[in-house]
């Protein structure tokens, strides 16, 4: 927020944000790629492979991909349609039936009223049925109301949530919104084909449903070369796709992750198209790497022993009908025992053999009882969407002490919900020994204090960041210490990590180095320089982001860059992203414009609200930005950050009790917060409280032993109070910190007359 000199000799407020000179608007169209008619005349569909591939094809046609997304079959869904459903839902009330012979929801549209609108598509099979909608403008919405074919009946897929017309959660809304949010991962090589000027899609895809090509890659050249040469081996368009291809091709949909460009194919690197969500300072997952939100399960798998051992999705699972290839334990025990006779010789396993275990023995549990099964200790269930259980695959061994000391869920009481957490470790402990699971419980507790911006973390992830085996985790420990740029050995660990042989962790190390690139340190700008030349996509995209005031947009790091945001301006956080982007380069017009398209598309997200408030101020229109940041104080009143930028925004059009006020709320609220003791303490300078104002200014230079300008403001205060000597410390120790702080200077010359 803008600045007020509260005083005479000093700037007490963090001053207005200095822009870059002007750049170039980037509203200009994407640079021309293929056409959907070239890219998809790559593509055979699934239907050609049938004849030379028959037992894989019909594996294929019952599966879960292949029913991933499909027109609506009134042999599949009449039933939830036919006779009428009425569906109460929140306070509101709608109608599944068919209107002449047509399925239609009869619910709230975006006019607050019911309307009938007609079902056109499906996503899924089991075990729920979702229906998609047609909207203006190429969209398809999908409903939040869905029907589950087991136990036949409709449920709200946000459980009591009452979500109402006009919100982005609401399925007329963005975030409900098909083209971008569902039709990547239902579909095979889908192009979303967003107009950003017209705001509309042009959606197409090479094939409906999750087919061959989907993971297989195009194949119209071999179907080709086949028609040619019948009968002969040979063919020189097949490349067999690897394990880590593979695993690629799965994790483009079963990861929680951003686009960065949205037209992966096989065998392409998912990092060269992706940027995967991992566990980090919010609770999308537990401190523990165990799902949470809604995350899937790429990302908790990289971070398990099995992943580190060698094994890969195809291991376990059949890739054409989706399911693992043994029952039971017997999947589990490949690897656990040795191989056993059942395997079939089509099996991909290659991975090491595993601990042996006795699992009657090692389960503690009877044979063919809840807990006899791997699968219930270590890779617990969460269900999503009210009807859908997904294992979490990262393997974890189940451990009470987590939930007692984090809350952290343990497969022993999601069963015995009945007992305690005590009961469950005073079992575990008698049975596999006091020390289970140490270095989890190391790496856990490190995480969660990171969360709480507590830096009795650092030490813990910078051990981590130096010596973690496992890749997942060395990129977890490089990311949260974004928070400590300048603690002792942080920047040593960011910079050894963007040299770092894994991608993932290269990118993340990219991440956490870019407030250091404020201050332009050489080491830092060399590293970050370099990656702009990474190999792969995501590390580039990174880079190019921590040098976003200067990078050149024509080069392959910038032009990675603008894809990336251009592809992702049809949500609000696209359009916040693209805003950061442009502020940063000095267009602030153009930036304003799309930090309001963000709070347009999505009034209620308080990050919004602020991006925007920091812009309005910086084009000084302070009474505005005051609004924005009311509206997310609002929106968010327990976020210690909105309560300081509240305050700052008060002091701009010179309401100083309030401000007062609202930077003593973020103090409450976050004791931790540096900046908002600094202001405080200006504050109550400001209204003639020089002793809380000098105590204020302490605490923050307590927490902040960096900043020349807290010591700085006591001595202006201490000089006023004729405490001399105490001023001339205080002048002395701003100066410490910087030799060319030039007010500080002056000030210890004056009271040194």
């Amino acid at each position: 927020m803008a600045a007020a000199v509260l005083g005479a000799a000093i700037l007490f407020w963090p001053a207005r944000r200095e822009m870059p000179p002007a750049g170039t608007s980037h509203l200009t169209a994407s640079p021309a790629s293929p056409t959907d008619e070239v890219v998809f005349a790559t593509y055979g569909t699934s239907p050609t492979c049938r004849s030379c591939h028959e037992e894989a094809y019909e594996n294929w046609e019952r599966s879960h991909h292949a029913l991933a997304e499909r027109a609506f079959d009134p042999a599949l869904d009449a039933a939830a349609f036919e006779p009428p459903w009425r569906i109460t839902h929140g306070t509101q009330t709608s109608e599944a039936r068919m209107v002449d012979g047509k399925p239609h929801l009869v619910t709230q549209g975006l006019g607050g009223t019911n309307e009938p609108f007609e079902v056109t598509r499906v996503i899924g099979v089991s075990p729920l049925l979702q229906y998609l909608i047609p909207a203006e403008g190429g969209r398809l919405q999908a409903s939040e109301l869905c029907f589950d074919p087991h136990h036949p009946g409709w449920f709200n897929v946000y459980g009591e949530e009452d979500r109402r017309p006009g919100e982005w959660g609401h399925w007329t809304g963005r975030g409900m919104n098909w083209n971008n949010m569902c039709a990547t991962c239902h579909n095979t090589r889908l192009r979303k084909n967003y107009d950003e000027r017209a705001d509309l899609y042009r959606t197409a895809m090479a094939e409906r449903g999750v087919g061959c090509e989907a993971c297989h890659g195009p194949m119209a050249d071999h179907n080709a070369w086949q028609a040619k040469n019948p009968n002969k081996t040979g063919d020189p368009t097949v490349r067999k796709i690897s394990r880590e291809e593979m695993f690629s091709a799965c994790a483009q949909c079963h990861s929680r992750r951003s686009e960065l460009t949205g037209d992966f194919r096989p065998p392409e690197n998912f990092y060269d198209h992706h940027q995967l969500t991992i566990t980090d300072e919010t609770d999308l997952f537990y401190p523990d790497g165990q799902i949470r939100d809604e995350d899937y399960e790429v990302a908790a798998f990289l971070g398990s022993k099995m992943h580190a051992a060698g094994v890969r999705c195809v291991d376990c699972h059949e890739p054409h009908t989706s399911k693992v290839r043994l029952p039971g334990n017997y999947m589990c025990l490949t690897c656990h025992t040795g191989p056993l006779p059942t395997i079939t010789p089509n099996m991909l396993n290659t991975a090491p053999v595993g601990p042996r275990i006795d699992p009657e023995t090692h389960s503690r549990h009877k044979v063919g009882t809840r807990g006899d099964s791997c699968t219930d200790c270590h890779m617990p269930q969460t269900v999503y969407m009210q009807r859908h259980a997904r294992h979490d695959h990262g393997f974890t061994i189940p451990d009470p002490r987590l939930t007692k000391e984090l809350g952290i869920p343990n497969a022993c009481n999601r069963c015995h919900t009945e007992r305690s957490a005590d009961w469950s470790l005073e079992h575990i402990v008698k049975w596999y020994g006091p020390r289970t699971n140490e270095v989890v419980r190391t790496r856990a507790h490190a995480v969660a204090k990171a969360r709480v911006a507590d830096s009795a973390a650092v030490p813990s992830l910078i051990k981590m960041a130096r010596s973690e085996t496992n890749a997942y985790w060395r990129a977890v420990a490089v990311n949260l210490l974004r928070r400590w740029p300048t603690e002792p050995g942080v920047a040593e660990v960011l910079l050894a990590g963007a040299g770092d042989t894994n991608e993932l962790v290269r990118g993340m190390a990219v991440r956490a180095l870019e407030p250091l690139a404020q201050a332009a340190r050489p080491p830092v700008m060399t590293a970050l320089s370099n990656r702009l030349h990474d190999p792969v996509r995501a590390v580039r995209v990174e880079a190019a982001w921590a040098l976003r005031q200067t990078v050149a947009t024509n080069s392959t790091a910038g032009s990675d860059l603008l894809t990336h945001l251009r592809h992702n301006l049809d949500q609000p956080g696209g359009a916040l992203q693209m805003g950061v982007f442009e502020l940063d380069r000095g267009n602030l017009s153009v930036a304003l414009e799309y930090f309001q398209r963000a709070v347009k598309w999505d009034a209620n997200s308080a990050p919004f609200r602020h991006a925007l408030a920091v812009a309005l101020s910086t084009a000084n229109r302070s009474a505005e930005a005051l609004e924005q940041l009311q509206a997310a104080v609002r929106l968010s009143p327990d976020s210690a950050e909105y309560r300081y930028y509240l305050g700052l925004a008060y002091n701009e059009v010179g309401r100083l009790q309030d401000a007062r006020a609202a930077l003593e709320q973020a103090v409450k609220l976050d004791p931790q917060f540096a900046r908002a003791w600094y202001n405080f303490g200006l504050a109550q300078s400001a209204l003639n409280q020089p002793e809380p104002a000098l105590e204020s200014l302490l605490r923050a230079e307590t927490l902040d032993n960096t900043s020349p300008m807290i010591p700085y403001a006591r001595a202006t205060i201490l000089a006023r109070q004729g405490r001399l000597d105490e001023a001339r410390a205080a002048a002395r120790r701003a100066l410490e910190l910087d030799r060319n702080f030039t007010a500080a200077r002056e000030l210890l010359r004056q009271l040194e007359r």
